[in-house]
């Protein structure tokens, strides 16, 4: 069993920068690969970013690439995103989700525990 919850959620102007932590419950936790996902009002989850057990494996949706990184402090049972040049398209609740294992990365089925999501506005 894994609890997680986001903080680092905010309003930000357009071209800024946030960063979000996931921390997690569990001694279990660095057995987890962990995925950042979003929700914008009347759209469905989609995919941010992947970054497995270890961190030594990393994967974006291109809507973020280059401008969002995903890493991972397993001593310290968290996850963060660093988000960058933000948009306002990045205008969603953020969540955090574990999985142990699964076949697609980006497919929100294939996660098992979920955090409450934080709200990250960037206004233009």
């Amino acid at each position: 069993q894994v609890q997680l919850v986001e903080s680092g959620g905010g309003l930000v102007q357009a071209g800024g920068s946030l960063r979000l932590s996931c921390a997690a419950s569990g001694r279990t936790f660095s057995s987890y690969a962990m995925g950042w996902f979003r929700q914008a009002p009347g759209k469905e989850r989609e995919f941010v970013a992947y970054i497995n057990w270890s961190g030594g494996r990393t994967y974006y949706a291109d809507s973020v690439k280059g401008r969002f990184t995903i890493s991972r402090d397993n001593a310290k049972n968290a996850v963060y995103l660093q988000m960058n040049s933000l948009k306002p398209e990045d205008t969603a609740v953020y969540y955090c989700a574990a999985r142990n294992s699964g076949s697609s990365i980006v497919d929100v089925t294939t996660y098992d525990y979920w955090g409450q999501g934080t709200q990250v506005t960037v206004s233009s």
